[in-house]
């Protein structure tokens, strides 16, 4: 009171002599109740001193506050910061951990609330207040059940409001907002100390107002105030207090239950599973269904992950969060290099997802050669059992054993794997069986989350298995890939289409396709989208408009599309990739020229790798079809025989491989060679086998499209941990996906694949987390062939990749092109060495 009559509070004065007043009335009925109060209070006075009275003023505020009423909980301390927004922002953990920083810190929650003008200036008006929250003792189970303990933010009243309203209820606006909960993506969210470095004086108010407002709405349980019963009462709204009579003092309505409060979570490294799971039911061929009733939450990855998450699975668990777990929530990409740990990521996702939600169901479609992948991560990162179910494991081969699977798939918490062909055949079934039909029926309207593992599979529209993924009534679609960028930029759009339908259709994508047809140039007859988009990338000499498109596009696709480029790659030992043009022997000069007069575009591939290699196995790769058997087409010894009767000096690049491979083996080098067909690795296989005496299975190795998951496994653990193993010989197809080849350090590239993402990720089987050498890669190509120009046309497609993705301000018009490179001077001793050397006509370096 001594400030109050000294001015020191300024214009507020008034004010603080209201609240002090209002604060009196409130508190006089307890004192009469407990003298013993007002013993304390007279105690302090007496002791006042005029130089200390702002620490023995507060010392009053604590000790009234501390007799009237108990609400401080003993462990947990509450802080309200303010905010830019008129809300009220509530911190939920402990601050007196704040010097230890979390390893992996929260995102924070910021819910948006709408508040009366009043409660606004209030708010705006005054500093910080810090109070406890008696809810807070209240324990709910944490992340599962058995582990961690910690109170659910979801299940938390807000204090004092007497309603037990929800944050959970409150999420219709937090979409729009696009905040969510998951795992902070930098140490700059740590909280500001500066912030909490408050004066002493607004600290003792803001004790004073909250003790107001705490007896106010919760009196005691011997005797509530009596509101004086002749009074007609003419409220009025009190900013810190309510609705109060301006006559006799008496609160309607607290000022708890007029605003809502705003939450910030403080880092909170649990997932909460909720009390309740609203769903509605019905039948399908009488299997209960559960209808999507998902609701906004928080989700956080589970501390064992977390610990293990690098910076860009941090990004990618919170990129999920904001598309999969909104009220509106929407299909997503997560485009990250091969090897950047994505299935680790979307396993942390999902069993954060079902620890919240038990009665959601995803479904994991994937191609069936990665299946043992998928289950060893899960037995590696799970934190509690849930079941995995497949049909292959299973042996259901029928559609009635197919439904047994798919009934105990909904019946308890579990996970579904499927092949995408295994998939597309149930969905496009016209069957008429009730089996067939039950198992349609649960496979379109059960899965909660629709993830496609190498999701660039279904990238061609009018397919059978776009159309059957398109029917999936899950808005929850999650496409992973490591090449997003195949042939062509239509492909990107049609998976884009899979996970947001119609998605140029969409406001936001329409304004942009707009802006980037008045931008570039329309060649006479492309007239499309997907054709001036590819035509400006590849072929328009203005550089800027081609920066301007790429900006364009990476606006459209910003909310929907997550990319990481693999920068985690620079932590290797690292990379040298080689294009090697090797000069043809005069007959292969002669078979080449021959080859450019055919019709159909696969024999000029199948029939040119072969001869390529040896002009010699032209004969027989003219009988091999696109699906054919080595085995069905020339017997293993007919090729022997052959073997034994060539030169191998006749082809460039057979030579080539009997070099690299005495310089591997005399080196203690393992050899990885992958080739787009089999002629051509069974007949190395054969000389491999002719020349160094070596046998299948202890020095040799080999996965193709025929190879049964058991032997893809031993395959690369031999091949990985043998000593002995010296050669892997791969289907660069079958070897693309969910294969770790970590023990080779050299590749060779037999032939072109008209799709460069192929090639990538056959490179990436080596080059990636656990590789412990610097990795060298020979691209062979037959100069002034066929393969030259789809080894150019291959080139420009991996440009657009690269620009559309990687391209930022500091790279120019010529970052991503090749570099020309002396032989002798490439830094490769292997190349150096004349052996290598002579048959290379030029040579460039990525």
């Amino acid at each position: 009171m001594d400030s109050v009559d000294k001015e020191t509070f300024g214009s507020v004065t008034k004010d603080f002599e209201s609240l002090l007043d209002q604060k009196m009335q409130l508190l006089g009925p307890y004192f009469a109740k407990y003298p013993a109060l007002l013993d304390h209070l007279l105690t302090v006075v007496m002791k006042h001193d005029e130089d200390t009275h702002a620490v023995e003023n507060q010392q009053v505020a604590v000790l009234a506050h501390q007799d009237a009423i108990d609400l401080e909980d003993k462990h947990v301390e509450k802080c309200v910061r303010p905010a830019s927004l008129p809300v009220v922002i509530i911190d939920s953990d402990e601050e007196d951990d704040r010097d230890q920083k979390l390893s992996l810190p929260f995102h924070e929650v910021v819910l948006p609330v709408k508040l009366p003008s009043p409660a606004v200036k209030m708010i705006e008006s005054h500093p910080p207040i810090r109070f406890s929250d008696e809810n807070e003792d209240r324990k709910f189970e944490a992340f599962f059940p058995g582990r961690d303990k910690g109170a659910s933010l979801a299940d938390k009243g807000n204090s004092g409001r007497g309603k037990g309203a929800s944050l959970a209820d409150k999420g219709n606006s937090v979409r729009d907002k696009g905040v969510y909960v998951g795992v902070a993506e930098d140490e700059d969210d740590e909280v500001d100390t500066q912030d909490e470095e408050l004066d002493d004086i607004w600290k003792e108010m803001s004790m004073a107002i909250e003790c107001s407002k705490d007896v106010s709405v919760n009196p005691l349980p011997e005797e509530e105030p009596k509101k004086d019963e002749d009074c007609d009462h003419s409220f009025v709204l009190k900013d810190d207090l309510g609705y109060v009579c301006r006559v006799c003092g008496v609160i309607d309505r607290g000022i708890e239950t007029i605003f809502e409060f705003q939450y910030k979570v403080k880092r909170s490294t649990r997932t909460y599973a909720p009390d309740s799971y609203n769903a509605k039911e019905k039948d399908a061929f009488g299997i209960k269904i559960a209808e999507d009733d998902l609701m906004i939450t928080d989700i956080s990855a589970h501390p064992r992950h977390m610990k293990q998450m690098k910076r860009h699975q941090i990004e990618g668990f919170n990129f999920l969060v904001r598309n999969l777990a909104g009220d509106h929530p929407g299909g997503c990409i997560l485009a990250h290099a091969p090897g950047s740990g994505k299935t680790f990521m979307i396993i942390s996702f999902m069993q954060s997802f079902l620890a919240k939600y038990p009665n959601a169901r995803p479904l994991v479609v994937l191609p069936k050669g990665i299946l043992s992948t998928w289950k060893k991560e899960f037995q590696t990162w799970q934190v509690e059992d849930i079941p995995l179910y497949d049909f292959y494991s299973a042996k259901a081969d029928s559609r009635s054993s197919q439904l047994e699977v798919l009934k105990q798939w909904v019946k308890q918490r579990s996970i579904l794997f499927l092949g995408y062909t295994q998939f597309s055949k149930i969905i496009c079934e016209n069957g008429t069986s009730s089996s067939s039909i039950a198992c349609q029926e649960i496979l379109l309207k059960v899965p909660s989350i629709l993830i496609l593992d190498e999701g660039h599979n279904p990238r061609n529209d009018n397919t059978d298995m776009v159309h059957s993924l398109a029917k999936v009534q899950t808005p929850r679609k999650v496409v992973l890939s490591g090449t997003l960028y195949q042939n062509h930029v239509k492909e990107v759009f049609n998976i884009l289409n899979l996970v947001r339908p119609k998605f140029l259709k969409l406001e936001t994508s329409r304004l942009i396709v707009k802006r980037i047809f008045s931008r570039v140039h329309i060649p006479s007859g492309k007239r499309g989208f997907f054709d001036v988009v590819e035509d400006t990338l590849q072929k328009d000499p203005d550089f800027k408009r081609k920066v301007a498109v790429i900006q364009d596009l990476r606006e459209m696709t910003s909310q929907v599309l997550h990319y990481y480029k693999g920068d985690f790659l620079d932590e290797l030992p690292g990379l040298v990739d080689f294009t090697v043009v090797l000069k043809l022997t005069p007959r292969q000069k002669h078979e080449a020229e021959k080859l450019k007069k055919l019709s159909r575009k696969f024999k000029i591939c199948s029939v040119g790798s072969a001869v390529y290699l040896h002009p010699k196995l032209k004969p027989i790769a003219e009988k091999c079809g696109e699906h054919s058997k080595i085995d069905s087409v020339v017997k293993i010894a007919e090729l022997d025989d052959m073997i034994e009767k060539l030169d191998v000096k006749d082809g460039v690049k057979s030579k080539f491989f009997r070099n690299m491979l005495n310089l591997c083996d005399s080196a203690g080098e393992k050899l990885l060679v992958f080739s787009q067909y089999l002629l051509p690795l069974k007949y190395l296989e054969r000389l491999a086998m002719k020349w160094k005496g070596w046998s299948l299975g202890k020095e040799i190795f080999v996965i193709s499209g025929e190879s049964t998951p058991e032997e893809r496994e031993f395959s690369m653990e031999k091949f990985n941990n043998s000593p002995d193993a010296k050669i892997f010989f791969g289907s660069i197809k079958a070897c693309g996906e969910g294969i770790s080849l970590v023990g080779a350090s050299r590749i060779i590239i037999l032939d072109v694949h008209l799709n460069p993402s192929v090639t990538r990720q056959a490179i990436g089987r080596a080059f990636r987390p656990g590789q412990k050498k610097k990795v060298f890669v020979y691209r062979l190509i037959a100069a002034d062939s066929p393969e030259e120009e789809d080894h150019s046309t291959c080139f420009k497609k991996e440009l657009i990749s690269k620009m559309w993705f990687e391209w930022n301000e500091y790279c120019g018009d010529r970052a991503f092109e090749v570099e020309t490179v002396p032989v002798k001077e490439c830094g490769d001793l292997f190349l150096e060495s004349p052996l290598l050397a002579e048959d290379v006509k030029v040579l460039y370096k990525r």
